[in-house]
């Protein structure tokens, strides 16, 4: 185990200079392993768990994280017998970094890979629930009643399978342009859906991953992801961007509304006691 002072390996990570670095440790914004930094403390890069403002960030500069556009055509995995192209041909990089899941050989988007073992196993563990985004050319209108069946869930021959959100984005000349949220992995989920509905995919792209998005990035190019989108992938498979985190506002939203509309009813009944003589000191009853 290799260790060094935190402000360092933070510098040396590219988070922020060293003087940036010591005074976000100095104003408590940086944690290690749950517990609040101090200046001088000394970490393990690989192995702590280290944080500003609670958002994993990453130090151990021996980690690669890219995001490939990957067009149509290309294999994904690392070596093809049949000597296709595949995905790592792409990405030219000294470090072996390996794809994050897979896109089939006609799909086309957002592939990542990284040589982060841990991180790719809790980004395609199911329990997770990591949203990945798709955009589906699909032949014929796709009306509102579709829409509803998608969402109520659809039955495959490996079983139910149901999007997270379904969103109709332009319908013309007898085909539609629909973006589905879906959370599992299981292999053409998208086109099986899509043809279970009768609106069969002429073309499939991946836009987005764990709250990391495509953007501009032009097709068959890669970038290394930014500590930001590290940040992100991470914290979607901690629940903080995910369906646990959703609910949980979800609850809370509906006690403080729960709890405004008590207050409301209580001001009401104050301001009729009032206008009925009584100046709301009632002993302490209601």
């Amino acid at each position: 185990m290799t260790t060094d002072r935190l402000q360092k390996v933070m510098a040396h990570a590219g988070i922020a200079s060293r003087r940036a670095s010591e005074d976000l440790i100095s104003a408590g914004r940086v944690t290690v392993n749950g517990e609040v930094a101090t200046l001088g403390r000394k970490v393990d890069a690989a192995s702590d768990d280290i944080r500003v403002d609670g958002e994993r960030i990453n130090v151990d500069t021996d980690l690669v994280h890219v995001m490939l556009n990957k067009p149509q055509g290309i294999i994904t995995t690392v070596d093809d017998p049949k000597g296709r192209p595949t995905v790592v041909d792409l990405v030219t990089l000294n470090q072996r970094v390996y794809p994050v899941g897979r896109l089939d050989a006609d799909s086309e988007g957002l592939l990542l890979l990284t040589n982060d073992g841990d991180l790719t196993h809790r980004l395609l563990h199911p329990s997770h629930e990591v949203e990945k985004i798709y955009v589906a050319l699909v032949g014929g209108i796709v009306k509102a009643r579709t829409v509803d069946a998608l969402l109520a869930g659809v039955e495959l021959e490996d079983g139910l399978a149901r999007p997270r959100a379904v969103e109709v984005l332009e319908s013309k000349h007898d085909q539609t342009l629909v973006q589905l949220t879906l959370t599992e992995g299981r292999k053409h989920e998208v086109r099986r859906l899509m043809e279970a509905v009768g609106h069969p995919v002429k073309r499939l792209a991946r836009v987005a991953f764990g709250g990391v998005e495509l953007g501009d990035l032009r097709q068959g190019n890669w970038r290394f992801l930014t500590h930001q989108e590290i940040a992100r992938l991470h914290a979607a498979t901690e629940g903080r961007s995910g369906p646990a985190e959703r609910r949980r506002h979800g609850r809370d939203e509906r006690r403080n509304r729960g709890r405004a509309q008590q207050r409301a009813s209580d001001a009401d009944r104050h301001a009729d006691r009032r206008a009925d003589g009584h100046d709301g000191h009632d002993g302490g009853r209601r």
